[in-house]
């Protein structure tokens, strides 16, 4: 009898404990997302602070719409659409060769691939995402703006078409390995359907599959333009650093982040209009980035309910 009660005992007692690291484990991630939800107010009040301060000194509608960006230079002027196109610019470009190119890697591996070429491919395309921005940067300057130069003898040696390239292949890996785990999370029945009305294999893969996945395919893009949106050392390295309100991409421009580092440098006093315009840029380009992440999100949504 003793011993049935030590045992009970003992059993009541690993419960207690469990519970107890259970609610220890609860606690311990409710602080981390805490954590990151007071690190983004954080982020938020320093922007809305110091860009509130720079907008009492520039008017809101000569920062958005001003077509001449010189803060540092006399006489100043402090108009961001410069900033802007080249930012797009970059963000087009890249897109344009890093989003086919990854969503036609992803169905090659998703949907012809064997086995053994997938495990070699996809850890290979996995590799470039640790390749550090910087090493990106000067792969743009050395060897891809020579070969535009030698392609194209007006290209500057800093050029948005040299940085659009890198960033393309920065932000490949990411549309590659996201669309092809939502490829291969499409049910094989859809497949096995397409097959039994005659459908050929490229028809099955890109007629059925990938209007199947096709939520998790605009996520990897949206993902991938973010990144391109906030890429820094890559573009600064080799896009330049002359803010120019131009759609040529042989010429050398200035993004919004490549203008963030040029003044964090230590050059600019802190607390004058010059020094503030980072915060201006920074809240202007995290306004950016929210919006599309909140369009994503509803067009995510909607081709969910599609397919659901």
């Amino acid at each position: 009898m003793t011993t049935k009660v030590s045992q009970i005992d003992l059993q009541l007692e690993r419960k207690r404990t469990r519970r107890w690291h259970e609610e220890g484990i609860k606690g311990i991630l409710f602080l981390c997302a805490l954590l990151s939800i007071a690190v983004t107010i954080a982020i938020v009040v320093v922007l809305a602070r110091e860009g509130f301060t720079f907008f009492r000194s520039v008017p809101v509608w000569d920062f958005l719409f001003g077509t001449r960006w010189t803060p540092l230079l006399e006489p100043r002027s402090f108009g961001v659409l410069p900033l802007l196109s080249g930012t797009f610019m970059i963000v087009v470009g890249s897109a344009i060769i890093g989003i086919p190119i990854g969503l036609a890697s992803a169905i090659y591996l998703s949907e012809y691939a064997s086995t053994r070429v997938r495990g070699i491919v996809k850890p290979v395309l996995e590799i470039l995402a640790g390749i550090p921005t910087v090493v990106y940067g000067y792969f743009a300057l050395t060897f891809i703006t020579p070969v535009l130069r030698t392609l194209i003898p007006q290209t500057n040696i800093f050029n948005a078409a040299s940085a659009s390239i890198v960033v393309g292949i920065m932000v490949l890996p990411m549309v590659a390995s996201l669309c092809d785990d939502a490829l291969r999370a499409v049910p094989a029945s859809l497949r096995q359907g397409a097959y039994a009305v005659g459908a050929t294999h490229l028809e099955v893969s890109t007629r059925v599959v990938v209007p199947a996945a096709l939520s998790g395919v605009i996520a990897s893009f949206v993902l991938a333009l973010s990144r391109a949106i906030g890429e820094t050392m890559a573009v600064t390295i080799a896009a330049g650093a002359t803010p120019k309100l131009t759609v040529n991409p042989i010429e050398s421009i200035q993004t919004m982040t490549a203008y963030i580092v040029q003044v964090s440098l230590g050059d600019t006093p802190a607390g004058t209009v010059e020094y503030q315009t980072i915060f201006a840029v920074g809240a202007l380009l995290f306004c950016i980035t929210l919006v599309a992440n909140i369009a994503a999100h509803r067009i995510l949504r909607r081709f969910r309910e599609v397919y659901e």
